[in-house]
């Protein structure tokens, strides 16, 4: 009876592709990455928010954004002009707690010392540099020539975003980025495998045609020597502060 069992979770795994049989016809992950969505993203708070795991954090987030967007750029208010009206509201009504407290036994409001520990701060702070450390150093490799196709994927990447920066205001891109942050990493991980399926349909089709592109074009043009000595530099970074 034992061997003739399986629970719900085993069978989900063998329908989905988790079977050792099935391995083999499974699409690759996307990026190349070989671990679940959650870990990837760090597999802390933040990734169960950005997951919808915390319902509640996510939606708050999620609002609070919509309802800035609405403000700025539907109903046009200045910041400047929003904080007046946020600190006039929060003082008025500090003002009556505190007075009415002694009439009606309240507890007087007290603001906490702190409100963002140092360490946080510390970390998200040295973080942001390592990244943008990362970022810079892989486009000085990339732009010395190490690999042309990739040069030209950035570029062409950074044009587009150009574009796409003349269409919409700094408020309006950001509101987009917070949006796709809350909604793109949860239906992706919800239908993870027929994403990856039609993404590795994609980059097979552009892999041949970058390959013929390759072999007529982009294999004639000379490469310098900087291109070796920047992608030496770049992977030894990487590699010091990975270990």
């Amino acid at each position: 009876m034992q061997s003739a069992y399986r629970s719900p979770h085993t069978n989900t795994r063998m329908a989905m592709g988790g079977g050792s049989h099935l391995q083999g016809h499974r699409a690759p992950r996307l990026f190349g990455r070989e671990r679940p969505v959650h870990a990837a993203l760090g597999g802390r708070e933040a990734a169960d928010i950005i997951l919808w795991r915390r319902p509640r954090a996510s939606a708050s987030i999620l609002g609070a954004a919509t309802a800035a967007w609405a403000l700025f750029e539907v109903a046009e208010y200045h910041f400047l002009t929003l904080a007046c009206y946020a600190a006039m509201i929060a003082m008025l009504t500090f003002f009556i707690w505190t007075n009415a407290s002694a009439f009606m036994n309240l507890p007087v409001p007290r603001i906490p010392e702190t409100i963002l520990s140092e360490r946080t701060a510390k970390q998200v702070i040295l973080g942001l540099h390592r990244r943008l450390t990362w970022f810079v150093h892989r486009l000085y490799a990339i732009a010395c020539g190490e690999d042309v196709k990739k040069f030209i994927m950035t570029v062409v990447s950074l044009y587009i975003a150009s574009v796409v920066a003349t269409c919409f205001s700094s408020l309006t891109l950001l509101y987009l980025v917070v949006v796709c942050t809350m909604t793109v990493p949860a239906l992706y991980e919800r239908y993870e495998h027929e994403v990856d399926h039609l993404v590795a349909t994609g980059a097979r089709d552009v892999r041949t045609h970058f390959a013929k592109m390759d072999s007529g074009v982009l294999r004639k043009i000379p490469r310098g020597k900087g291109a070796t000595t920047a992608n030496n530099t770049v992977h030894g970074w990487h590699r010091s502060h990975v270990n």
